[in-house]
């Protein structure tokens, strides 16, 4: 099984390589970080990693020659699991509000809007409890309490509430996991919340949507 780790630019590449790869090991996955579409477009997982801020990750994906198309024929046309990270899930929405309006995916109804925590320092950053909200195969073994890593200034509003699987709670519930079909995404990084996170990896290279 091969797992696409899409690379264009704006994303942490090489923690994410490494934890992928650590799980792949133990799933009989390879894992190939690519720029390439068609690679992508062959892939039978595919992984977004994402940094920065939204209208420039949204920029540098558009920048790469057929990546879009390759993407949306894989995950939307013949179904292979997706998963978005940090800014790499936001993309999934209609539309970022960063900075600028900006497009995004269109594959998960609803928008990027700034965290609102009164009291609290925003970006949120740093260790916080998941708080689990339905169950979904990739969460698997994952409870309400366990800690995983976020870096984040903006989050995630679904459109449709089936499609918030998880949240942590800074000054409020702040989105953590978003999914529908065989598309998932994590607003924390999995690659950088240890346990947790290479559960979640783990169970994501074995997902059978």
């Amino acid at each position: 099984m091969r797992v696409a780790l899409v690379d264009y630019d704006s994303g942490n590449l090489h923690s994410a390589e490494k934890a992928f790869a650590l799980m792949g090991r133990e799933t009989g996955a390879e894992v190939v970080v690519t720029s390439d579409p068609e690679v992508v477009a062959r892939a039978e997982r595919i992984v977004l990693p994402g940094d920065g801020a939204f209208p420039a990750c949204k920029a540098a994906l558009d920048a790469v020659p057929g990546m879009v198309e390759a993407l949306r024929e894989a995950v939307l046309a013949r179904g292979v699991p997706f998963m978005g990270i940090c800014v790499g899930m936001q993309m999934l929405a209609d539309l970022g509000h960063e900075y600028r309006d900006t497009a995004g995916l269109g594959w998960i109804g609803g928008e990027i809007d700034a965290i609102t925590a009164p009291g609290l320092k925003v970006p949120h950053m740093g260790w916080n409890d998941l708080a689990v909200l339905a169950p979904h195969p990739v969460l698997e073994g994952i409870a309400t309490g366990d800690h995983a890593y976020f870096v984040h200034s903006w989050q995630f509003r679904v459109t449709d509430p089936a499609h918030l699987l998880a949240v942590a709670d800074y000054g409020g519930p702040v989105t953590a996991v978003v999914g529908r079909d065989n598309i998932i995404g994590t607003q924390f990084h999995p690659e950088k919340s240890q346990a947790v996170g290479l559960r979640i990896i783990g169970n994501f290279l074995r997902w059978r949507p």
